[in-house]
């Protein structure tokens, strides 16, 4: 009786340490991907903010050579106002 004790303990203990390695494992994977995604979030922040840099120039450059329509030149005098506001308050803080 006592072997089919220490038979099952035995198998109780490498089902642990196998759950053990595969629990240290996803640990690691998780890590991994939690930093894939912070880069993939920091790429994205930057590539936004480049399109919006982009959009700017080429809103400056319509509004400079007049080929703006009057409701776009509204558009983007509403849209410089805010950047200018959401500016100031950033620096007030």
């Amino acid at each position: 009786m006592s072997q089919i004790l220490e038979d099952k303990i035995k198998q109780i203990q490498e089902k642990l340490q196998l759950l053990a390695k595969q629990n240290a494992s996803i640990k690691k994977e998780n890590q991994a991907l939690k930093e894939t995604l912070a880069d993939a979030r920091l790429q994205f922040n930057e590539a936004a903010d480049v399109a919006e840099a982009l959009q700017h120039q080429l809103d400056a450059k319509k509004y400079s050579q007049a080929m703006m329509d009057p409701e776009e030149k509204k558009a983007f005098e509403k849209r410089s106002t805010d950047i200018l506001k959401k500016l100031i308050n950033v620096l007030r803080c």
